[in-house]
């Protein structure tokens, strides 16, 4: 017998590698914030730690199998699915193929590298592809069969991209997408012409839950997703659905005395938690807002998506109800403003934004800059919004302009857009007969120091000439009267003849400050060589900023003589006991002059607007910044006011916080000084601000920022 090893039955032979089923075992979006898809997609600054791409671009993935994936035999594919949440359209399906080359303008995929049971994955994206949030699943293809796998909740979040040439949304210039999409922190302008204010609005479009707040209000809209590849689409919405007048949009508006049950518009200084609010609580309206409001959540809903967008204020804005293309302000026989004739309203101020895209349904040379209104002031084919409205329409006069789209605007919104920046301020005055004549026209009063934030820094740009033409210019009259003849009626103006009188209000520097008396100065020249003889009226009224007149404080007959060729200062003082207990958000005033030379029946008249300065809140660190290292800040206010503060809150926002700070003050008594000092962990390097405001039903439009650069641990 022999010894040697035990004899064994031969194994049973194992299936070629190929033969087997492909399965996925995982997949690996490289979604980190640092990685290079979220930094090359320009998406790192976001606190989602989603995949969140711009389209037109490729990104990358590695996906992991059960075996070594065999191009000769297996296949892939990537099914991206875009589906509505509130509506019952039919959403998008996506199949990215498996190809040896990568094409532009395809959806396509390669795979670049192969390491053992691992594929690593470039995928391209359609610069046309509808924005919003993808499900993805990947298909495996072998001879055994095709399986699938969900990678949720892994989804993928694309955005528009101003980086990409074939992107309606391109901006060719890299200072300017810094400023307009990357940029967190923006300055809003407010107060009038003489004075404009300043407050730095934290858009906060890279917060947590803000994309994906973004996202939700785009579904209220109930728009099919394939219009979610159009900017001119997207903005359009957004410019509905920011106010909640007639759907379910974000803010709810309020121009009155009380904001019970919410927060005063001038408390705000950021979009965040507003946006928030509103996502957490399933689309219930967020309480208040006027129109600086509606523009910075517009602002960081339009940046967030991808297109680059920018608040404006227009000071002197007009309201022109009846499609004049005038602001009408009527007086009666003895002067006196017929207060319920004259519904046209000037506002001290309005802001909007602007969005830059294509316009490929306008005629050549209208693209770039638009116009998005989402303050609401008249409904636009059934729903309030306004734009996208081409600036270079606004300032040319076009307002009969043609569309090719379902949603071209209407021409009340040209007339809309056109009046508030380029319309004439027309005075008629009421006739024994009950009609009216006018007596007095304002050709350069309207649309003035129209402001916008610098690129790469804080300093104030005056865009006027992007909207009209210099005033007086033949090119601007022209567009005037183009713009006219779609009017409700002819701009008829009288005759310049005997007009020899002028007359103008003077503030002196910055204006007055809220609590201190306010002062002005009525100046008349008489530019005949005779003598003139006339009776002034003066009237001084609080107003909302809108325009929009509460009560008049001060009022009074001046008898005058001016000899031949002489200019004569009437100082004029408003008592701060005469205005106390009259003002309302903006410390808004309005100074009306209305006259009748007697020699040549002239009639004088002019309207000044003006405001109560409010004092800042002084922001001051208290050491150096570093991330992960707590910062002390004290934060400074001095009550103006020989009067009680009741229930003063503070909310202060920014330098990398998620959520805006609340600290409920109490009263501050009159000409008391506050010191807060509060504590802050930064948690990102760079340059930093920090944002405060108050909120105080006696005392608003208080606020203050402080510039800190925070080093790295």
């Amino acid at each position: 017998m022999s010894g040697g090893p035990t004899a064994r039955a031969p194994a049973a032979a194992t299936p070629a590698a190929s033969d087997m089923l492909l399965t996925v075992h995982s997949v690996d979006l490289l979604k980190s914030k640092d990685g290079p898809n979220r930094r090359e997609h320009r998406t790192d600054a976001y606190f989602s730690d989603n995949l969140i791409i711009r389209r037109g671009q490729t990104f990358q993935m590695w996906i992991e199998f059960s075996r070594p994936f065999n191009p000769k035999s297996d296949s892939l594919q990537l099914q991206l699915k875009l589906e509505p949440i509130f509506s019952s359209s039919t959403g998008i399906h996506i199949s990215v193929p498996l190809v040896d080359i990568l094409e532009d303008g395809r959806w396509e995929m390669k795979i670049v590298e192969q390491k053992d049971k691992r594929v690593r994955l470039a995928v391209n994206t359609l610069p046309t592809a509808s924005i919003g949030r993808y499900k993805v699943t990947v298909e495996s293809f072998s001879p055994k069969g095709k399986l699938l796998f969900p990678c949720s909740p892994n989804d993928l979040y694309m955005l528009f991209n101003p980086w990409c040439e074939d992107d309606a949304v391109y901006l060719d210039n890299e200072a300017e997408r810094k400023e307009y999409i990357l940029n967190s922190m923006g300055r809003i302008y407010y107060g009038t012409e003489q004075q404009i204010g300043t407050r730095t609005w934290n858009f906060a479009q890279f917060e947590q839950d803000i994309l994906e707040a973004c996202l939700f209000i785009l579904e209220r809209g109930q728009v099919a997703k394939t219009e979610w590849r159009d900017p001119v689409i997207v903005s359009r919405m957004v410019s509905a659905l920011v106010n909640s007048n007639d759907d379910y949009g974000v803010l709810m508006g309020n121009w009155k005395d009380s904001y019970e049950g919410g927060t005063s518009p001038t408390a705000w200084s950021g979009s965040g938690d507003i946006l928030r609010q509103y996502y957490k609580s399933s689309g219930k309206p967020v309480k208040f807002a006027q129109c600086w409001v509606y523009a910075g959540v517009t602002n960081t809903v339009l940046r967030c998506l991808g297109i680059p967008t920018r608040c404006v204020t227009n000071f002197s804005s007009a309201h022109d109800t009846d499609l004049s293309l005038t602001t009408d302000i009527y007086i009666d026989e003895k002067l006196e403003i017929i207060k319920d004739k004259t519904s046209d309203s000037v506002w001290n101020f309005h802001v909007w934004n602007e969005s830059w895209m294509s316009r490929p349904d306008l005629p050549a040379g209208y693209g770039g800059w638009q116009v998005v209104d989402a303050t609401p002031q008249e409904p636009s084919q059934g729903s309030y919004r306004c734009g996208p409205t081409s600036v270079s329409a606004v300032r040319n006069g076009q307002v009969n302009l043609k569309f090719d789209t379902p949603l071209s605007l209407p021409k009340l919104k040209w007339f809309h857009c056109v009046s508030q920046v380029n319309s004439d301020r027309i005075y008629w005055q009421k006739k024994p007969d009950g009609s009216f004549s006018q007596v007095n026209v304002e050709k350069s009063s309207i649309g003035q120091c129209i402001s916008t934030k610098a690129v790469g820094s804080d300093a104030r740009v005056d865009i006027t000439h992007l909207y009209k033409y210099p005033e007086g210019s033949w090119e601007e009259r022209t567009a005037v009267e183009r713009a006219s003849r779609f009017g409700s009626k002819p701009a008829l103006y009288p005759s310049p003849t005997g007009n020899d009188v002028s007359v103008e209000i003077v503030m002196d520097g910055a204006g007055p400050r809220i609590g201190e008396d306010a002062k002005l100065s009525i100046v008349l020249k008489n530019k005949s060589s005779s003598q003139r003889t006339a009776s002034l009226l003066y009237e001084v009224m609080v107003m909302y900023y809108t325009g929009v007149l509460k009560t008049t404080v001060k009022k009074d007959r001046i008898p005058l003589t001016l000899k031949p060729q002489e200019t004569k200062t009437i100082p004029l003082t408003l008592q701060y006991k005469e205005y106390m207990n009259h003002l309302v958000d903006q410390g808004a005033l309005m100074l009306a002059v209305t006259g009748r030379v007697n020699e040549t029946q002239q009639i004088l008249a002019t309207q000044f607007n003006f405001r109560l300065r409010t004092p800042d809140l002084i922001i001051t660190p208290q050491g150096d910044a570093v991330v992960g290292k707590e910062l002390t800040v004290k934060i400074t206010f001095q009550n103006p006011l020989s009067q009680v503060l009741r229930n003063v809150l503070f909310r202060i926002e920014g330098l990398g916080m998620q959520s805006v700070r609340k600290i409920a003050y109490g009263d501050v008594d009159k000409h008391a000084t506050v010191t807060l000092t509060e504590k802050f962990v930064p948690t990102v390097a760079g340059p930093q601000k920090l944002l405060a405001s108050m909120d105080c039903r006696l005392l608003t439009q208080v606020h203050g920022v402080a510039d800190i650069v925070v080093k790295p641990k």
